[in-house]
């Protein structure tokens, strides 16, 4: 018996000591976070409130899972190994109790319950089952499943291989929280069949009567294993095991304490806050309106805070400082911003759906988070220094850390802080560098990376050397990355904050885009056409197109105000689709007018460039024109104009009821106001007037390809109009592998419709090959960007297929029903 008491004791005196070293360096780990995101800008209150309705809607999430977008398997594997953490706390307080008290200690109470056997028993052999079907997944992706490149072999992308979207992830810290998960669930079904074989030998009754199945339901059939051990030796055994399951949780505490960058661990607290903290307090993700950029005194930039500005500018330029305009240095990202890159779990779904990375492009969502992230760890300590000291981030020397260092005090020197900041925080890091080995080498290889040992370890401004200009611009804004990460994480709100300071600041944008923003100053719309030339499109029309101030008083005399858009007025084939929707409500008894050479761009591009400042000004110009005119409801073809009316204008005052035409579409459909018609085998139709030239319409029902507008579906949620309105036309539909809100970009998005694309493969060249190859004859869009981006990427493949817009293809079905049956 000596030997078991001398056991008890050093079991007891390891599980001591790893408890005080675990909980002290996790809590030291903790107030190093909660201290880094100290070095941002305030959040906007209205990121906390209303607390019920945020910790409700974060609350429900968390539990429901509901961010997880497709993979079904996973999903319940996630969750399975997520409730363990709060589920088997218990049995951890339980393996305390052995070490400390003795073997048969048990939970007063509930260690007595049979209900309570059966939670801890079927959550810890699912949650066992769940993280072996996490560890397949992720070995499978990264070593034998390497994803074929979308991009030719001979082109820029085609340089480096893409794998999985694990690429980029640090495998080293994943594995080790999958080992711990692992072994902390083993131990516990270790320790229950432990007990029961104890409660076996016990002479008391009601031991053995707890050893009835009913109590260990899982775990009783290794009773005749382990009937042969004494029970000094099943004593012994359960001390020892209750020691190994507190050694690695300790063991997790400390690892991960060690580096509080190490997402894949710390994701499991901060995306709790991150998560209650979102943009939308109704848990919508941060898709569609762009975030209002935020003056210094923390009011929005709108143009009747223009000239407060000019104000501010003025007044800061006597006093030798600098008014920012968007975010030039990590120090200028919110709290919430700096949350954001911390929470990132790298499990790489933002870049499995990127347009630009699964196009040889050099941007991923999820390195572009990890390079802010490590940035961001790597400067926090000249960033506290420089607030401690009064003074400038880049003043800030190595010399004058150590010398903090040195000179912190007794508390300081034990506890290893310095300014709140652990100082042993680059565990696992590459020497010299911010990043693992993992993130470094996708860095490098992606080519996103400023120099060799990554972004820059002191402050420094971010474009250049945290965020090459090639990642920054090779953004389409689809929301693709928002919409699939499970923790909320903003990505292209922080692409469009650092375009603002690069275009509003520091004149350094793509040479294109200067000529899109004059273009848009002097003549209102992105090609530089003259505004008389914006009803070109109604010419040769059977009927008139009624002008707002011309022709009718206001917009209160028609049923809906028809905004045309600039692609609509200017681009030819988008013209065929301001036709066809022109036509189709007339058809219908639909009342409208447009507003002529009054209407000027949206503002859309130049929003997503960066350049707000105009963006303002064009939608001051709108919601006047619009005011002016009556308009209540506004009817469009363009899912960009769609978005900035529908969603962006009301931040500027511009309350509307915006359509999308598919949505009126349909409507007007389902009342009999228009009746297509499918078509018949037989002689060939004429086309209708805003079909292509060349182009005849099939006589028979073509098989069809719906493309989904970013902008339309993922950004607004408007993914079932287009489709109705094709089966209505008697179209056969088949889908894309990436559809709905797993849909892939057009490549016209964030501006980029305007700028030259010379990395990788074009997007629309990628997309365009997915169309043709589900072997559809028509690829139809709804949107006047895809239209025309597919139409080029269609070309450059010599594919004998149609590129148009649902409108067209609406048109032509009507006008089948229009004639004359043959004789």
């Amino acid at each position: 018996m000596s030997w078991l008491l001398g056991l008890r004791i050093a079991c007891a005196v390891i599980v001591a000591v790893t408890t005080v070293v675990g909980v002290f360096v996790f809590g030291r780990a903790c107030c190093t976070i909660a201290n880094r995101m100290g070095v941002g800008r305030p959040a906007p209150r209205e990121r906390l409130r209303p607390i019920g309705r945020r910790l409700a809607r974060m609350l429900g999430e968390v539990v429901g899972h509901t961010a997880f977008k497709g993979r079904p398997w996973i999903r319940a594997a996630h969750w399975l190994v997520m409730v363990s953490f709060p589920l088997l706390f218990l049995t951890l307080v339980t393996g305390y109790g052995q070490v400390l008290a003795g073997p048969h200690w048990e939970l007063p109470w509930l260690g007595h319950q049979a209900w309570w056997a059966w939670v801890v028993e079927l959550i810890a052999w699912l949650s066992l089952a769940g993280i072996i079907h996490l560890i397949a997944v992720r070995r499978i992706l990264t070593r034998r499943r390497a994803a074929a490149p979308p991009f030719d072999a001979d082109s820029a992308g085609g340089t480096r291989t893409r794998t999985s979207r694990f690429a980029g992830s640090s495998q080293g810290q994943a594995h080790f929280v999958e080992a711990v998960v692992a072994g902390v669930v083993v131990c516990v079904l270790v320790l229950r069949m432990l007990e029961h074989a104890q409660l076996n030998l016990s002479p008391d009754p009601a031991d053995a009567a707890l050893a009835h199945w009913t109590h260990f339901p899982l775990t009783a059939w290794t009773g005749p294993l382990l009937a042969p051990l004494s029970a000094n030796a099943l004593a012994a055994a359960i001390t020892v095991v209750a020691t190994i399951k507190v050694v690695v949780s300790m063991s997790w505490f400390v690892v991960i304490g060690l580096q509080p960058s190490m997402g894949v661990a710390w994701h499991r607290f901060l995306a709790f806050v991150n998560l209650y903290a979102r943009r939308n307090p109704d848990g919508t993700k941060a898709l569609g309106p762009a975030k209002p950029l935020l003056l210094p005194d923390g009011r929005p930039l709108t143009a009747d805070t223009l000239d407060d500005l000019d104000a501010a500018m003025e007044a800061a330029e006597e006093a030798g400082t600098e008014v920012k305009l968007g975010v030039e240095r990590i120090e200028d990202f919110t709290w919430k911003g700096l949350l954001d890159f911390s929470t990132c779990t790298e499990c790489g779904r933002c870049q499995d759906l990127c347009p630009a990375w699964n196009t040889g492009k050099p941007l991923s969502p999820k390195l572009f988070t990890l390079a802010l992230r490590d940035h961001h760890a790597a400067v926090a300590p000249y960033l506290r220094a420089a607030s401690a000291l009064g003074v400038e981030p880049d003043d800030v020397t190595e010399q004058m850390l150590a010398e903090r260092r040195s000179s912190r005090g007794p508390l300081g020197r034990l506890t290893g802080v310095t300014d709140g900041l652990e100082d042993d925080d680059d565990l696992g890091l590459t020497p010299g560098s911010a990043h693992t080995g993992d993130v470094l080498g996708a860095l490098l290889a992606a080519k996103a990376a400023p120099t060799e040992s990554g972004v820059a370890t002191r402050p420094a401004p971010l474009a250049g050397e945290v965020v090459p200009a090639d990642v920054l611009w090779a953004c389409t804004t689809c929301g693709a990355c928002v919409d699939q990460c499970p923790v909320d994480i903003e990505h292209v709100d922080h692409v469009i904050d650092v375009r603002r300071q690069q275009v509003l600041m520091a004149s350094a944008f793509p040479k294109e885009l200067g000529q899109m923003f004059r273009k848009l100053e002097s003549k209102g719309n992105p090609w530089g056409l003259a505004a008389r030339k914006r009803m070109d499109w109604a010419k040769g029309l059977d009927f008139d197109v009624p002008v707002v101030g011309v022709d009718v008083e206001d917009a209160s005399e028609v049923d809906y105000l028809f905004w045309v858009g600039c692609a609509g007025a200017y681009e030819d084939r988008a013209k065929k689709t301001t036709r066809a929707v022109a036509e189709l409500l007339h058809t219908a008894g639909v009342s409208f007018a447009v507003l002529g050479d009054a209407e000027a761009c949206t503002g859309d591009p130049a929003r997503r460039a960066g350049n707000e400042i105009l963006f303002q000004t064009l939608a001051a110009q709108n919601v006047e024109t619009l005011n002016e005119a009556g308009a209540q409801k506004i009817v469009v073809t363009c899912a960009h104009c769609f978005n900035t009316l529908a969603r962006e204008y009301p931040q500027v005052g511009g309350h509307y009821e915006v359509l999308h035409y598919t949505q009126l579409l349909g409507r007007l459909v389902r009342d009999g106001r228009l009746r297509p018609v499918p078509p018949q085998a037989g002689p060939t139709a004429q086309p209708a007037a805003g079909a292509e030239v060349g182009v005849a319409p099939s006589p028979t029902a073509p098989t069809v390809t719906y493309h989904d507008a970013c902008y339309l579906g993922r950004h607004n949620r408007i993914y079932a109009p287009p489709r109705e309105l094709l089966e209505a036309t008697g179209a056969t539909t088949v889908e894309m592998p990436r559809s709905r809100e797993r849909g892939f970009c057009c490549g016209g998005g964030g501006a980029r419709a305007f700028m030259e694309e010379s990395i990788g493969t074009r997007i629309a060249v990628e997309r365009s090959r997915e169309a043709i190859g589900t072997g559809a004859q028509v690829v139809a869009t709804a949107c006047p960007f895809c239209t025309t981006m597919l139409s080029d990427g269609v070309a450059s493949e010599g594919a004998d297929v149609r590129v148009t817009d649902v409108a067209t293809l609406m048109l032509e079905a009507v006008h089948r029903g229009q004639q004359p049956a043959p004789a």
